[in-house]
């Protein structure tokens, strides 16, 4: 089994590194996965800058968290990843997620991108919008839904989870 930080928070979340072979699994299944050109062995998923990689114990969840200078404008913490398969609320993992971007960053804006075309839902980040998160707008290039939310907000609800 992978090393895996378990930062002493309840909750489902355990805290992992970048390139945990469960967690690869997970997001090689996520629309968004980045495949080479020629087909190279993945080791690693989280690009670069600063990060929080989650996964659930049971392994069937995983929730990525990047702080990172955005190309196309964004400013905040950014979900890189949100990928669900087990039993678990998928809006009660995502507020979960929260607690530990609010311990790492504190009050900030939190924001991710929804491939709408990618997914079968016909409300595209039902789970974010449960949540909390707002629509901020479309991207101008690949035109992905942008959801937001600012996690001061959140900072009772992410009290509550601990």
């Amino acid at each position: 089994m992978q090393l895996r930080l378990d930062m002493s928070k309840t909750g489902r979340w355990l805290q992992i590194r970048d390139g945990d072979k469960d967690a690869l699994a997970i997001y090689e299944k996520h629309y968004s996965c980045y495949r080479y050109a020629d087909d190279r062995p993945r080791f690693q998923f989280i690009g670069p800058g600063e990060h929080i990689a989650l996964m659930t114990a049971d392994c069937q969840a995983l929730f990525v968290w990047r702080m990172f200078q955005s190309n196309a404008g964004q400013a905040g913490i950014n979900c890189a990843v949100f990928r669900n398969e087990g039993p678990h609320l998928s809006s009660s993992l995502i507020l979960e997620a929260e607690a530990w971007a609010l311990d790492r960053w504190g009050p900030t804006r939190a924001y991710t991108y929804i491939n709408p075309r990618a997914i079968k839902s016909q409300n595209p980040g039902y789970c974010f919008k449960i949540a909390g998160w707002q629509p901020a707008g479309i991207s101008k290039k690949r035109k992905l839904l942008i959801l937001e939310k600012h996690l001061c907000q959140a900072a009772q609800l992410a009290a509550k989870l601990r």
